[in-house]
């Protein structure tokens, strides 16, 4: 980590063409420019641009088909979750041939990639870290690709790529990484010493430089320390993954087209309320990195103030507190209860049982 460590980024891949993935508002911003520059000084590259929001399997296809027309030798995932995804995704369906229908779920993609840097410009997703992309299929459906495959063999982590987002990015990626954290921390089965060492360093890093972040965006400090929470909050969840919240944020992404971060700053409360009974001391452990006033109280008053401060923190940097602020009302909690137990994957990982009925229960309780 380190500013400006994105323009050197031709050093750190194989001589021949490149295949460079970003979305389009960041090269009409110019912020992909340097690097594209300095890029090309050394390697042909082909630029796909056409990344969105919830990125599709269809993006994945035409990326790929890119970089196959281009030669590609090596891939660059620039941007935020949305491009990193796409890019670990068309790294390993290029170098190895699979299609990407069979690779689907964990451990499937088996194959090689081709190299591949990822640069991340929001301190949020941790893509940069994980071996997971997250992509829509059919429309509404968000299915993940899980294997030590898809992990990169760079990350360029530059703290001035983050400085010209807009306040609500800032916040919305903020409280996604501060999730990521919380939720390798409570991980069910695969919670592990290391795991959590990472997750309790990242948590007290983006809780305590979130709020300045968004107020401050020109503070060069503040977005080192969230850049560096976001990345050990990455690392914290491949190795033990998330769960409840993002499991239901999903198919808030998938049918209401929130953005991920808002998702899953409005189902976090209602997610550790049902996750309560068995996480309350795991919340509690954690509360004093969030709100250090919270540190001379019993377990219950740090669990149930650890759940209050994050509400707290998510109302001070601007984020919306209910599902009815986005357009979601009563009438679509039994659907979205039903998109949202299509992430088993997720579900076995949450500390509680969440059936369907909980599962509407939880959105109803968010409206």
């Amino acid at each position: 980590m380190r500013n400006g460590v994105a323009e050197d980024i031709g050093a750190f891949l194989p001589d021949g063409p490149v295949l460079f993935v970003t979305d389009a508002n960041l090269r009409a911003i110019g912020l992909t420019e340097p690097a594209l520059t300095e890029l090309r000084e050394w390697h042909d590259v082909a630029v796909f641009d056409a990344v969105e929001e919830d990125p599709s399997e269809a993006s994945v296809l035409a990326a790929v088909a890119l970089g196959r027309e281009a030669g590609a030798v090596s891939v660059v995932g620039f941007g935020g979750g949305s491009p990193m995804d796409v890019a670990k995704a068309a790294a390993y369906l290029l170098g190895s041939g699979d299609e990407i229908a069979g690779i689907y779920g964990v451990g499937r993609a088996r194959g090689e990639g081709l190299p591949l840097v990822l640069v991340p410009t929001t301190a949020g997703t941790g893509s940069e870290a994980t071996s997971i992309s997250i992509l829509t299929v059919g429309g509404t459906e968000k299915k993940g690709i899980v294997a030590p495959a898809l992990y990169a063999d760079h990350a360029l982590l530059d703290p001035l790529l983050t400085t010209g987002l807009p306040r609500h990015i800032i916040a919305a990626t903020g409280v996604d990484a501060m999730v990521h954290a919380i939720e390798a921390f409570t991980s069910r089965d695969l919670k592990n010493p290391l795991s959590d060492l990472l997750a309790k360093e990242a948590l007290g890093l983006l809780a305590a430089n979130i709020r300045t972040a968004c107020d401050a965006p020109g503070d060069l400090a503040a977005r080192e320390a969230m850049l560096r929470g976001a990345f050990l909050a990455g690392v914290a969840f491949a190795n033990a993954p998330v769960a409840g919240v993002h499991a239901l944020a999903y198919p808030l992404g998938g049918h209401f087209h929130v953005p991920h971060g808002l998702a899953n700053t409005l189902m976090l409360p209602h997610v550790l309320a049902h996750n309560m009974e068995a996480a309350g001391p795991m919340y509690a452990e954690l509360a004093p990195l969030v709100d250090p006033a919270l540190a001379p109280l019993g377990i219950e008053g740090r669990a149930q103030g650890f759940v209050e401060a994050l509400v707290a923190i998510a109302a001070d940097i601007g984020l919306s507190p209910r599902l009815a602020d986005v357009g979601v009302g009563a009438a679509d909690c039994a659907m979205l209860a039903d998109e949202a137990m299509k992430q088993q994957r997720l579900l076995v990982n949450n500390p509680v049982a969440i059936t369907r009925e909980d599962a509407r229960r939880i959105y109803e309780a968010a409206l």
